[in-house]
């Protein structure tokens, strides 16, 4: 899943861009082509209350064969409406793809959210226990590709207001997120979800590298911290909670303190699946506020 035909060329200038600390050349390394079309096909569509609900697929790197699975979930009316982009976590099979947040989007669209809910590559059965750590790099590169083109199709929808968009992510979700923030300036809230401070910490729990320095060298790129310290005018919350043994609570202040104001952090008497009913009442008031939600834009 994922894969691209540019990864080759995209690991060679990307290390290159992490060894000198250059954030333009960061940036550089995870270009793509903005004008390639979406191949947006709709599977079908349902009516839920207050929103309709679009099974979609995408084209997730140009150039590729690759399509993304996505649910979009558009209210009625003709808005201008705020925009969402929601990535599962790593959990339970379940709701480890796009259906995780899907009961939340469609909560959310009455009070003006148009959502896009979309399958990330840990989707896929089994998908950490077979991985190749020596791949790790260049799917993470198109990973991040396919978010920002997310966002992209998210922008693109005629009722969503591109002043007024935001990001959700739990888990593998949020650290993939935080990539997407440090490059993609376009979201204005930023909900981290039960995130480690980086995709290191959660790379040898299976099969291991041949080298490991060489895999540490070779993704330092893909720090987080890094990609918090870029995100400017935007607002942050992170959720965490209080018995997560793959986050510990000073793992939780290394995140918090690389991002900039505004920002919050909330702890709950929950475990790693963060699926205690007030952690989606709080991200979901907060999402209110930072959003306007209820409050007619000014053009």
């Amino acid at each position: 899943m994922l894969r691209t035909l540019v990864a080759a060329c995209l690991m060679a200038s990307a290390t290159a861009a992490g060894a000198k600390g250059d954030d333009s050349q960061v940036a550089a390394s995870f270009e793509y082509d903005r004008k390639a079309p979406f191949n947006l096909k709709e599977i079908g569509v349902e009516k839920r209350a207050g929103a309709f609900v679009h099974d979609v697929t995408f084209t997730a790197i140009p150039g590729s064969n690759d399509e993304i699975k996505a649910y979009l979930v558009v209210p009625e009316g003709k808005g201008p409406f705020a925009g969402v982009l929601w990535v599962h976590w790593l959990g339970e099979p379940a709701t480890t793809n796009r259906t995780q947040y899907l009961s939340e989007a469609v909560g959310l669209a009455p009070k003006g959210v148009v959502s896009l809910l979309i399958d990330a590559m840990w989707s896929a059965p089994d998908w950490y226990s077979n991985r190749i750590p020596e791949r790790d790099f260049d799917r993470s590169m198109s990973q991040v590709i396919a978010l920002r083109r997310a966002t992209d199709l998210l922008a693109s929808q005629s009722t969503v207001d591109p002043d007024r968009l935001a990001f959700v992510g739990h888990d593998y979700g949020a650290m993939y997120g935080m990539l997407v923030a440090g490059l993609d300036q376009r979201a204005k809230a930023y909900v981290f979800i039960a995130a480690a401070p980086s995709l290191s910490d959660w790379a040898f729990f299976g099969r291991q590298p041949r080298s490991k320095a060489e895999y540490l060298r070779q993704n330092a790129v893909l720090e987080l911290t890094d990609s918090l310290r870029r995100v400017k005018n935007a607002s942050t919350l992170f959720q965490f909670a209080n018995a997560d043994p793959y986050v510990s609570r000073a793992s939780t202040a290394v995140l918090f303190d690389a991002a900039h104001e505004p920002k919050e952090k909330k702890f709950y008497d929950a475990n790693h699946s963060m699926s205690a009913p007030t952690v989606a009442a709080d991200r979901d008031a907060w999402l209110a506020k930072a959003l306007g939600l209820g409050v007619t834009p000014s053009r």
